[in-house]
């Protein structure tokens, strides 16, 4: 396990740090840098910002994923094998992801910051309804497509600043979604080796969770005074405005995994496993003609997050 994760995880002294990208409050450049990073917030569209923040909540929900991953089967803390040294691992490492964003919002000087640690603290409460259960095979189905998911909102966040001129937040974005890309491999690693072992039951859990639908860690977030998922569907459209992640991504994810765990050349099925993988394999063609008739809102909605 420690190859393992030397492969996917950096060494903690060798990582990169919150306090790497964001102006050293020590310095005499402290005020200039913060007036800059105030300017060029200004210059970012409305959807953009909005996104920006619904993902720093997504990131800042952290103890919800971590407290769900720690339940799985096999996950023996007592003990403390492999399983449970690597989601301690990846804890720390996707850590870094909002206290990065948080701090970089709040220098931006436009969101109003308590409407959003209100709906961060909400999101933490709520917790959320992933469809896993405390099975291991479906969770890490979950995170080798969420990861994969997490990857594409940043990097492409990281590519619309990036065009506004705004090279700092692009880094910001675009160091996070480096860290997602490895975690995202690792996570497919795992399901590659459990097809090795179990490739019927494996191929079953797939099927399971692609027809229930991979929902998003975020899908409960609300603001103050709403219900519970009242805005993630507002933060949702605005992804799609700015083709952020899409339901295009999301049958391209599905492709993706396809191919990285050959379910094509699986053999020693049983009949079920095996029409499960017929299921898996044609689903996203059907995927793509219901995208079709997908009708995206234009009308922007007034986040309570944003302070203009």
């Amino acid at each position: 396990m420690t190859d393992f994760m030397a492969t996917y995880l950096k060494p903690i002294e060798e990582n990169w740090q919150p306090a790497d990208l964001l102006p050293d409050s020590s310095s005499e450049t402290f005020y200039d840098e913060v007036e800059e990073i105030q300017a060029l917030a200004k210059e970012l569209d409305y959807d953009v910002f909005a996104v920006l923040i619904g993902d720093t909540i997504t990131e800042e929900a952290l103890p919800s994923y971590e407290s769900w991953l720690t339940s799985v089967e096999g996950i023996d803390q007592e003990s403390n094998n492999g399983w449970s040294q690597w989601i301690r691992s990846w804890t720390a490492e996707e850590n870094r992801h909002g206290d990065l964003l948080n701090k970089y919002l709040y220098l931006s000087g436009r969101v109003n910051m308590r409407e959003f640690e209100t709906s961060t603290q909400h999101l933490i409460a709520d917790g959320f309804d992933i469809g896993t259960g405390y099975d291991p095979y479906r969770n890490f189905v979950y995170t080798s497509f969420q990861e994969l998911a997490t990857n594409i909102s940043h990097r492409r966040v990281a590519g619309l600043v990036k065009k506004s001129g705004n090279a700092h937040l692009a880094k910001i974005n675009g160091v996070i979604a480096a860290d997602e890309a490895r975690h995202a491999k690792a996570y497919q690693h795992f399901v590659k080796k459990i097809f090795e072992v179990d490739p019927s039951e494996m191929m079953l859990a797939f099927e399971d969770m692609m027809r229930k639908k991979i929902v998003m860690p975020a899908h409960f977030m609300r603001e103050t005074g709403g219900q519970i998922g009242d805005v993630f569907k507002h933060f949702s459209d605005a992804a799609q405005r700015q083709m952020v992640y899409t339901s295009q991504d999301y049958i391209d994810i599905f492709r993706h995994l396809n191919s990285e765990w050959a379910i094509d050349k699986m053999s020693d099925l049983t009949g079920q496993a095996e029409k499960a993988r017929d299921f898996l394999m044609g689903l996203p063609d059907r995927l793509e003609k219901i995208s079709e008739r997908i009708v995206i809102p234009e009308k922007q909605y007034k986040y309570k997050w944003l302070a203009w």
